[in-house]
């Protein structure tokens, strides 16, 4: 998909952006048109993207308004059916050049473009996995994110909405995990100790043979031997 939108070499900035412009209006255009029928005043009372995102829109005088989602992709539509077949803004003649603002403009027909495809997938997706045409859908938001990518034509707070949809399809990489903090080596505690042998008690020695009675001396130090142990 990058190679579909880098600027071949000798090709205008401004051509190639036109280009691609009127290729994502297409596309939009075509794949809402098939679950319009669902997209009513009743079923769609807000303009709303996911996560409950909401889109308000502002006229051409900067006032802002809060309208139904088929009023608002109506007025999206029309504003940029305009604007695509203004001369003096998207130049077809070889002669005409395009407006200084050029770029401006392309922004905003595309951020326009971005917040319908963000309410088919709020709230048109089933209907459009039923009819089989969810496929297109992604080709059309993979188109339209790879050429912001390239060219910085949205807000990240724009597109923020679906950051998870664009891992999920693979147009962008998934955030790598945080490594988990590494602990701090620890010296191993000291072994205890070791515990004190208690000395065994030392046996009296055993009386003479000659049937006499110990001394005093040998009573004294008998006791002494216990009293030590």
């Amino acid at each position: 998909m990058r190679q579909l939108v880098d600027l071949p070499h000798g090709l205008d900035y401004n051509e190639w952006l036109a280009s691609h412009t009127l290729a994502l209006f297409d596309h939009v255009n075509l794949v809402y048109g098939t679950v319009s029928e669902f997209c009513t005043a009743a079923t769609c009372p807000d303009m709303t993207g996911p996560g409950g995102r909401s889109y308000a829109w502002y006229d051409e005088r900067g006032k802002k308004s809060r309208v139904a989602a088929p009023q608002y992709v109506d007025y999206v539509m029309t504003y940029t059916q305009k604007t695509v077949n203004d001369e003096t803004v998207f130049p077809t003649k070889y002669a005409n050049e395009f407006p200084a603002q050029f770029e401006g403009v392309v922004r905003r027909v595309v951020r326009l473009l971005f917040h319908v495809v963000a309410h088919m997938y709020a709230a048109h997706f089933r209907e459009l996995a039923l009819l089989r045409l969810h496929a297109h859908l992604h080709l059309t938001f993979a188109h339209l994110t790879a050429l912001d990518r390239r060219y910085a034509l949205l807000d990240h707070k724009e597109t923020d909405v679906l950051r998870d949809l664009e891992v999920a399809l693979r147009l962008r990489e998934p955030p790598s995990p945080r490594a988990a903090p590494r602990r701090a080596r620890t010296a191993p505690a000291p072994a205890p100790p070791p515990r004190p042998r208690r000395p065994r008690p030392r046996r009296p020695p055993p009386p003479p043979r000659d049937g006499r009675r110990p001394s005093g001396t040998y009573i004294v130090n008998s006791i002494v031997n216990i009293s030590i142990c």
